[in-house]
């Protein structure tokens, strides 16, 4: 019988504990990976986390806090059509930490002054040893610039972004759209008038849109350049307006002005021409003094006549016609040839009362509605005398802006309603603004073949752009602080069989040309270059030439004498 074998049966309990500490250490090795990656995964959260942090709530370059990182520091100014005009990008700025130097401080001055030579080398070289703690060297400052500064290799030097103001369309309607300092805020223009707006986190999102059109604006601008160019003017104004919503299409204001560069135009590009500066605006008053007469119940038809002779005295004065008729002249002659003498003596009949009320409600009295600041308020006489009412009626003794000129041919030929201009588009979001009567319907009506007889057989010929039905009035004055100065302005409605526009166009002391035979006046000057701007400007409002097309002129040529016509 055989015994049985030792060695197996003690070699069992052997192979037990050995299989139980390989038990033990897998699962110790599976526990330490499981925290491993439990550690990892939580690094890379981690990380995530500050990423997302950074993004909605980090400070880029000192500027951006808070969830409005996510939309621009400023929002941007568009045009009705959409065209951007202002925008916020992110430009670089770079600054000089003197006492983070370790660089050879006077090499260092040579290579800024030969980078940025605006200062010379004595001038970085002394902020350098100052011992201050910061300069800025240059803001907004071009890529270039900026990588050949850091490319220097400088600790000391600090580059950094900030948010900067691109004008995109350069000069086109700067005086509109204005622009901003080197911290961001507005100070001229729509960027001043809505500065919080368009800074305001709440609604920078959304673009400030305006009435004005790209297309037309530069439309008027280059017909007003070419003229105040031509004649040597000073300077040139100009206003597009839509007579029914009060939207202004255009407005311009020259020398120009860029505003990318606001701080190198001189005052004179600064200075805004159509709502900031106030003029005599001659005899483009004269429509505004027949229509006041004819709501008063002075004047029942453009028959009604006046003595026009070669000289009229007035209250110590002496008043004179440029083209005197030397007889009776019926109130269509009176407008047709720019009567001073009888449009004097229409006002006088009027009277001072009724005068100042009509000026009040067309709002040349007070400063103009618009949304811009850059306005000041028309100069008016102090005692309104008798003499001042005769002097109002042909556009003498009360100094207006061309932009309150506008909106006074707008109202005269809406039908008679007063609407505030405004820069703004007229939409859901901007209703047009609230009106008032000025003149009766009946009045405004029968004005349309009065203005058109001025531009078909009187002073305002050289006005015309054939098809287009143009209807307005030269003016000319001399400026009151130096009477040998003039300044010449048209204003004008189209078409005017059914008014939809109104332009005016004014240039500050043009000089008389060979080919305008010593002639200095408005008929020469802004109104073929009214004419030129409404061949252009016209089609893009949707106006088609039409020659079949005119107001009733009935009303007006059965009182124009034969004598008066040629």
């Amino acid at each position: 019988m055989n015994a049985p074998t030792p060695a197996l049966v003690a070699s069992r309990p052997e192979r037990l504990r050995l299989v139980g500490q390989r038990r033990q250490i897998l699962t110790m090795m599976h526990q330490r990976l499981m925290f491993g990656l439990l550690v990892y995964a939580g690094i890379i959260a981690l990380i995530a986390l500050r990423i997302l942090y950074l993004a909605a709530f980090g400070d880029h370059a000192g500027a951006k806090r808070g969830l409005t990182a996510l939309i621009p520091e400023r929002g941007d100014i568009v045009d009705r059509d959409g065209v951007p005009l202002a925008r916020t990008m992110d430009a670089w700025t770079i600054g000089l930490w003197p006492n983070k130097v370790i660089g050879d401080k006077l090499e260092l001055a040579r290579s800024l002054a030969r980078l940025m030579p605006e200062r010379d080398e004595a001038a970085y070289f002394a902020m350098l040893r100052s011992g201050k703690n910061f300069f800025y060297l240059r803001r907004r400052a071009a890529p270039g610039v900026v990588e050949a500064v850091n490319a220097l290799g400088e600790p000391g030097i600090a580059l950094e972004r900030e948010p900067d103001r691109l004008y995109p369309q350069t000069s086109l309607a700067a005086h509109v759209i204005g622009y901003t300092d080197i911290d961001g805020h507005g100070v001229a223009g729509m960027e001043r008038a809505f500065d919080k707006k368009l800074s305001d986190s709440a609604s920078r999102g959304e673009p400030l849109q305006l009435a004005i059109s790209s297309r037309i604006q530069q439309a008027l601008e280059h017909e007003l350049l070419f003229a105040m160019t031509k004649f040597s003017a000073k300077g040139a104004a100009g206003v597009v307006m839509d007579i029914h919503t009060g939207e202004v299409l255009a407005l311009t204001s020259l020398p120009q002005l860029n505003p990318n560069a606001a701080g190198q135009g001189s005052m004179e590009a600064r200075f805004n021409r159509a709502t900031l500066g106030v003029w005599e605006l001659g005899s483009t008053f004269k429509p505004f003094t027949v229509a006041m007469a004819m709501d008063s119940g002075i004047i029942k038809n453009f028959g009604k006549m006046y003595p026009c002779p070669r000289e009229y005295p007035a209250y110590g004065r002496v008043i004179h016609d440029t083209h005197p008729y030397g007889r009776a002249c019926s109130v269509a002659e009176i407008m047709k040839e720019s009567s001073n003498i009888g449009s004097a003596q229409i006002a006088a009949e009027v009277g001072a009362a009724r005068q100042k009320a009509f000026l009040d409600k067309l709002g040349f009295l007070r400063k103009s509605d618009i949304e811009l600041l850059e306005k000041t308020k028309p100069l008016r006489p102090r005692d309104w005398t008798s003499l001042d009412t005769m002097m109002i009626g042909f556009g003498h003794s009360l100094a207006v802006s061309p932009l309150h000129l506008a909106s006074g041919y707008a109202t005269l030929f809406n039908g008679g309603v007063y609407r505030p201009p405004t820069l703004l588009k007229v939409d859901r979001s901007h209703a047009t603004g609230k009106g008032h009567r000025v003149f009766t319907e009946d009045t405004s009506y029968k004005m349309r073949s009065l203005l058109r007889l001025v531009v078909t057989e009187g002073t305002g010929k050289k006005a015309d752009a054939p098809g287009y039905r143009v209807g307005g009035k030269t003016g000319s004055a001399e400026k009151y602080e130096n009477r040998s100065k003039l300044v010449t302005s048209f204003a004008g409605v189209f078409p005017m069989d059914e008014p939809r526009y109104v332009m005016v166009m004014m240039l500050d002391e043009p000089q008389a040309l060979p080919e305008t035979y010593g002639f200095r006046t408005a008929a020469w000057n802004v109104g073929p270059a009214f004419g030129q701007a409404v061949s252009r400007i016209a089609p893009m409002l949707g106006v088609r030439p039409d020659k079949s097309r005119e107001p009733d002129m009935s009303l007006v040529l059965p009182y124009v004498h034969e004598d008066a016509k040629h």
